[in-house]
């Protein structure tokens, strides 16, 4: 964490409302804000303050590269918007930002005080916009109070589940001088990064875990995005050190080491046949004990509720408690994961099971030969050299041009799922970013550039269909003007994917809106000003891809891949209608 002076004091005759958001801004180590020209006055403080502004072409953009920021830095991410329109657009990226537990504070200039309720000009009931995306909404009255209502901002963001908090700040606010007494106290607490507190769970439920974790016969862990919030893969492997698997959601991958030998892979509703975990498969319905952590237990990451066992006995870590038995009875350790699973180590090793020992060297062989099985299905079902191109290709190639370094980013629908079925996570902690809370398309390119921004020298690399860039093309404008070098992979197969295979398969037919006309990427990149390649052969994808890592610039490679080619996903199997 960045140390921040204790300002001087301050006088009412040199500082705006504006100039008191910016400070209390940098005494929680904000660096960047994305925003667009309004606040007008905050961005013309911000500078004074070493706050730089990352300039987003929509608001819907900008609270996705927001959310990829804190997701990456561990700092509370910053975006701002105007009242009305722009507000609004807000929306989706919060809602996000909401399901995934992500920390983020959206400032909202708000109509001036004295036109409240008069039909100011795009006034709008912000409270009521917000109500169901937000933590915590408040408005300033008073600027004399502001550095009070940023504190609450950062504390609601960043404390328990984490989750966005919106302040709204009326346009007068930001322009008057507030009157201070010499001897008025001023905040110097340093709120920025979260978990902002951590709790650990009840001790007693703790030693009881523990006792049921070494009677089991067949314990398995399956690690969610809390895992990554909480920042305790150190810990998460410390256990899977012990001898006991561990599984991930999507939005967990990279949570431990995949090249682990006691790693299963990503869990849920894609181990049909070429799924990375397919042939392990019974790891999680055989299992008796389940570890649940920092997991929501969502349709997909248990695939409609069918894949983990109804027989088995469940110990769920969440810093949530509302979490905790949502779907599946369990023994509650409600605290941070961090914190709770060095605790439920800890009282595992004092227990000294020798069970686990004695069944590693049959547990590592059995995920050895999954994993075998599942290259064996990818020789047998894929041709990796075809053409239109398979995205199984442009994943294997892909994979091994990844460092333990590298930020892979996907978009909503099936890109997330190439992604975190047929990519490598190599270290525990690498990050894969998904837009799993609500899945919404258009996220990729948005979260590409906020993780860039966020770790600059890091190389990212993100993955969209061509229906969810469609939503945000705007912004390789902003990736080129705020210097963010990013690569981006367009699957561009000319149909909205998983809709029409979603529908295929449901109805045996589909509407015409998920057919798309051609469109070229490349050029859309270059006439942005950025690089764009074009791939119809799949021999051309690695070399375009280890020249784009190679430049670092903002890169386009928009794919022509083959639009019957759909992931491993359960629900699709047998259905004779995809083989049109």
């Amino acid at each position: 964490m960045n140390a921040v002076t204790k300002p001087a004091p301050r006088a009412a005759s040199n500082i705006t409302g504006a100039h008191l958001i910016a400070a209390a801004l940098q005494r929680h180590g904000v660096r960047e804000i994305f925003g667009q020209s309004i606040p007008s006055a905050l961005f013309l403080a911000a500078p004074d303050y070493g706050i730089r502004q990352v300039g987003y072409r929509t608001e819907n953009a900008g609270a996705a590269m927001a959310d990829a920021y804190a997701r990456i830095s561990g700092k509370v991410a910053v975006v701002t918007a105007q009242n009305g329109p722009a507000a609004t657009l807000l929306v989706p990226g919060l809602a996000e930002a909401l399901k995934a537990s992500i920390p983020v504070v959206a400032i909202v200039q708000d109509v001036s005080r004295k036109f409240t309720d008069k039909n100011a000009f795009q006034e709008l009931d912000h409270f009521a916009l917000f109500g169901g995306v937000a933590k915590w909404i408040r408005r300033v009255a008073d600027p004399a109070r502001i550095d009070d209502y940023v504190d609450m901002a950062f504390t609601a963001a960043a404390s328990g589940r984490a989750g966005p908090a919106v302040l709204l700040v009326p346009l007068d606010v930001l322009d008057e001088r507030p009157d201070f007494a010499p001897e008025a106290p001023q905040r110097a607490s340093h709120l920025g990064t979260f978990p902002l507190d951590r709790t650990a769970a009840d001790p007693a439920r703790v030693a009881e875990a523990a006792k049921l974790i070494a009677a089991a016969k067949a314990p398995i862990v399956i690690a969610g995005g809390g895992v990554h919030a909480s920042q305790a893969s150190a810990e998460l492997a410390a256990l899977q050190a012990l001898g006991i698997p561990v599984a991930t959601t999507v939005m967990g991958k990279g949570a431990v080491d995949e090249t682990d030998p006691l790693s299963v892979g990503v869990v849920g509703y894609f181990m049909a046949p070429r799924g990375r975990s397919s042939h392990l498969r019974d790891l999680v319905t055989e299992a008796d004990v389940v570890l649940l952590v920092g997991n929501r237990t969502n349709q997909n990451g248990t695939d409609s509720w069918s894949l983990y066992p109804p027989q088995a006995r469940y110990i769920h870590i969440d810093i949530d408690s509302n979490e905790i038995g949502r779907n599946y009875e369990a023994l509650r350790l409600a605290g941070d994961a961090k914190l709770t699973l060095a605790a439920l180590t800890a009282a595992l090793e004092a227990l000294k099971p020798g069970s686990f020992a004695a069944r590693k060297a049959a547990l590592t062989d059995k995920i050895a030969k999954g994993r075998a099985g599942h290259l064996a299905d990818m020789k047998r079902l894929v041709d990796l050299d075809a053409v239109p191109v398979r995205p199984e290709r442009l994943m294997a190639d892909i994979d091994s041009v990844l460092t333990p370094e590298s930020i892979v980013v996907a978009d909503a629908s099936y890109s997330s799922i190439w992604i975190a079925n047929f990519l490598t996570a190599r270290k525990a902690g690498q990050r894969f970013l998904t837009p799993r809370g609500l899945a919404g398309l258009g996220w990729g390119l948005p979260f590409a550039l906020g993780a860039k921004a966020a770790r600059p020298d890091a190389p990212v690399i993100a993955l969209t269909g061509d229906g969810g860039f469609g939503h945000v093309w705007s912004e390789l404008e902003t990736a080129r003007r705020m210097k963010l070098p990013v690569v981006l992979v367009v699957l561009n197969n000319q149909i909205l994917g998983y809709q029409k295979h979603a529908e295929l398969s449901l109805f045996g037919d589909f509407t015409d809106v998920v057919d798309f006309e051609a469109v070229d990427h490349a050029a859309i990149a270059r006439a942005c000003g950025c690089s764009g390649v074009r791939v119809e052969n799949p021999a051309d994808f690695l070399p375009a891809l280890q020249e784009a890592l190679a430049r670092n610039d903002v890169t386009v490679i928009d794919v022509i891949t083959d639009e019957r080619a759909y992931p491993p996903i359960t629900v699709f199997e047998g259905k004779d209608a995809l083989h049109y």
